[in-house]
């Protein structure tokens, strides 16, 4: 998660222009469709009559060569891993039109010392041996033989073609990224091995780290392809963790993205409004945050409850993370805890941490250290789809922590999630998802840092990257990245029990102020008390308010 600032704060955001931003229209159907991206069958008929598929072996003979070029899909990024098994592998024996050859039938064969074998041995007409071999060839083939003998010439032909051929025959069009992203993961949704082979080296030469927005996150989702068919994915993502900055004058990786896009600030500033308004009044609060992280969201909301008339409250956090969080904090919660604790004392609010650093897949009510006579707030930013559902455990954590929560009864639960749907998805329709969704991110970023910046690279790598590659390679339990539309997401907290605490008309115009500062490309709408935050006409983050 994010950092910011820890001093000299008068507003978190500064003081920008009031100007409207432009609204996108959201319309009201609960589940967002991305394009439907279709893909011409990448199907070939091979008669089976003249093509056999053989190992390579010190054995094979002569006549057996391999007819395509091999291409190894092996990820860089993890060791260990297995090798995908694909017809690369392998080699084509091409055999003749007939059980045997017509012109050949004489000269062609031997005996088993060499020697040529005269045709008197079969009969003594050289003539009728070929009309007999022209019978039998009727027999095994049918009166098709000559559309058969076609069809092998064809295929012949088509198995020599260079690489960029076979795309063209594919009805992917050449140069087109985005279409042969698609075509790539239904081939490995499919398992077409053949196929992928073809495919993966064409992309990366299509894709890069510093290119346009689609040609960056391009290259992510092939490293996502190749980590799948490498069972790889997990290793992969477990490694491209968000990591401190040895150097103390540097800021994070995620700080560069905090700044670079509005989407951490309107979710911090439209969960924080909901809980100032739900527990104005209270004299005691208590705030249970699940993935706090480096607890950088709290700080403008300790500023705001100082200022409150007749004295700020009593406010305690409880900070649920799990140990992986360390690396982007370069220590455990008892840094985040001296933090807050710092910065509350700097504006006089009375305050205590609670650390529980356990996953919140975990989290019993136990932990939470619930206190009678305190007004409990509870926080899910961005990290509710991240607690497994039905879909990967019988435990159905997801469900279960909201019921939990629920039985606390909180003055308010605040939600800001992705608005993408990539839990249930199929595999090619999630890929789809995934490709749509990361795009309009990368677009955005793209206006804020210059494509050859380092710390721009840096950041899509350990921060967007390692996301994208959980999506695409990863299955089961090991997919942590598994977002749900806010209609999927209001169906579940309503089974709950909640009902919908509308976002007030102060924390809407708050957030069309801080999107001042930013591209007007940057969309918010509002329905039903919940805003939505977009790029362009693609709705990127919701943020509600639950009681």
């Amino acid at each position: 998660m994010a950092d910011t600032p820890t001093s000299h704060m008068v507003h978190p955001f500064g003081n920008v222009p009031r100007q409207t931003p432009k609204q996108f229209l959201y319309s009201g159907n609960a589940q967002h469709h991305c394009d439907p991206y279709q893909s011409a069958s990448d199907t070939h008929v091979v008669p089976q009559h003249h093509y056999t598929m053989k190992s390579h072996s010190p054995d094979a003979g002569s006549e057996e060569h391999e007819t395509h070029k091999q291409y190894t899909l092996d990820s860089s990024a993890a060791s260990g891993c297995s090798r995908h098994d694909s017809p690369s592998s392998q080699s084509i024996h091409t055999g003749s039109g007939s059980p045997l050859s017509h012109e050949d039938s004489h000269s062609g064969s031997t005996n088993g010392n060499g020697s040529p074998v005269s045709a008197s041995c079969v009969t003594e007409d050289p003539t009728d041996l070929k009309q007999k071999l022209k019978d039998l060839e009727a027999v095994m083939l049918g009166t098709d033989s000559e559309i058969v003998d076609s069809l092998e010439i064809s295929v012949a032909n088509q198995l020599s073609l260079e690489p960029e051929k076979w795309v063209h025959m594919m009805s992917v069009p050449k140069g087109n990224l985005k279409e042969l992203l698609i075509a790539c993961a239904r081939a490995v949704e499919h398992n077409n091995s053949f196929a992928i082979d073809l495919m993966i080296p064409e992309l990366r030469k299509m894709v890069s780290v510093s290119g346009e927005p689609l040609e960056r996150l391009g290259a992510y989702m092939v490293e996502g392809l190749v980590a799948r068919l490498a069972s790889s994915g997990n290793s992969i993502y477990k490694a491209l963790k968000c990591k401190e900055p040895k150097s103390s004058d540097l800021l994070s990786y995620m700080h560069f993205l905090y700044e670079a896009c509005p989407y951490f600030k309107f979710g911090y500033m439209s969960a924080n409004g909901a809980i100032a308004e739900a527990v104005k009044g209270e004299d005691r609060i208590h705030i249970i945050d699940f993935q706090i992280a480096q607890g950088a969201q709290w700080i403008s909301l300790l500023q705001a409850l100082a200022a409150r008339p007749g004295g700020p409250p009593f406010v305690r956090i409880t900070g649920i993370d799990d140990s992986v969080s360390a690396y982007a904090r370069g220590g455990g919660l008892e840094l985040v805890g001296r933090r807050l604790s710092h910065i509350a004392g700097l504006y006089k609010v009375p305050f205590q941490f609670n650390a529980v650093a356990i996953s919140g897949s975990e989290v019993e009510e136990g932990h939470l250290g619930i206190i009678p006579g305190e007004a409990i707030a509870v926080n899910f930013t961005l990290e509710l789809h991240h607690i497994p559902d039905e879909t990967v455990s019988t435990a159905n954590h997801r469900d279960r922590i909201l019921r939990l929560v629920k039985g606390l009864s909180p003055k308010v639960l605040t939600l800001v999630e992705q608005e993408s749907n990539t839990n249930t998805a199929p595999f090619a329709q999630r890929f789809a998802e995934t490709l749509d969704y990361y795009t309009a991110i990368f677009e955005s970023i793209d206006l804020a840092l210059p494509r050859e910046d380092r710390e721009r690279i840096n950041m899509e790598q350990h921060c967007l990257a390692r996301e994208i590659v959980n999506l695409v390679a990863c299955e089961g339990e090991e997919r942590v990245e598994r977002h749900e539309v806010f209609g999927k997401w209001k169906a579940r907290l309503m089974m709950a029990g909640f009902r919908p605490s509308p976002l007030s008309a102060l924390v809407n115009a708050t957030i069309k102020t801080l999107l001042q500062s930013y591209s007007p490309d940057y969309k918010l709408a509002e329905r039903d008390g919940v805003l939505y935050l977009g790029w362009k006409n693609r709705p990127l983050v919701v943020s509600s308010a639950w009681h």
